[in-house]
């Protein structure tokens, strides 16, 4: 139950932390921003991952499955408008 806890602690207060930063970049830098929350998006995967390896309690592994979805979901949406944000700087009949 303390690991659960733990887990949901420090998820609010990632989130809490996480909101005031993004709300205060602004528009032209969302696309260096992005990258850096793939990466983060990454290392979540990676840490939820290994949340599996070991032993613990199925309230702790149900909040590593959401966690794992959530920066997956993320993971996957950088990668696709990145490339469409490359797309745009390719010169016309280009492959």
């Amino acid at each position: 139950m303390t690991d659960l806890l733990i887990a949901v602690g420090v998820f609010v207060f990632s989130f809490g932390i996480g909101y005031l930063l993004i709300s205060r970049v602004p528009a032209l830098l969302h696309t260096p921003l992005m990258s850096m929350t793939n990466a983060i998006s990454a290392v979540t995967v990676l840490g939820a991952v290994l949340l599996f390896s070991v032993t613990t309690g199925v309230a702790v592994k149900i909040v590593g499955s959401i966690a794992i979805v959530m920066a997956v979901f993320n993971l996957a949406g950088g990668f696709v408008i990145t490339d469409r944000m490359v797309r745009l700087f390719r010169k016309k009949g280009a492959p």
